[in-house]
């Protein structure tokens, strides 16, 4: 497809994003934990209303691992909310949810599959 800019013809590429997995990076905004657990909180439940979203991939960063705690402390408050809170360290294909949640939303790639990352966690939601 070609798209003329500025009186020029330019070749269009549409870019092809995983619909279904959405980001959120709450680690490297300077939020406090508790505004940042209000974004998670915030996104979840909007996602969830949408029905669009099938797994949230939260980046809570390296840092001191307390944002990361706070995270995973709320999505295990919220019991039943989910059918899965797969963290990054367990995120392979040796974990049967993970691989799931992959199948479910059609991910082919992901930089962090395989890498044991700490500093991310997914949500797969109902």
């Amino acid at each position: 497809m070609n798209l003329k800019v500025n009186s020029k013809i330019v070749k269009y590429m549409p870019v092809m994003r995983n619909q279904k997995l959405k980001i959120i990076d709450i680690g490297h905004s300077n939020y406090s934990i508790e505004s940042a657990i209000l974004m998670l909180e915030t996104t979840v439940s909007q996602s969830a209303f949408e029905g669009r979203i099938r797994a949230i991939k939260i980046i809570t960063g390296h840092g001191s691992g307390k944002l990361r705690d706070a995270a995973r402390e709320w999505c295990q408050e919220q019991e039943g909310r989910f059918q899965a809170v797969i963290h990054g360290e367990d995120y392979d294909m040796f974990n049967r949810d993970a691989a799931d949640m992959r199948a479910d939303c059609g991910l082919r790639s992901d930089v962090d599959f395989g890498r044991r990352n700490r500093a991310v966690t997914y949500i797969w939601l109902w």
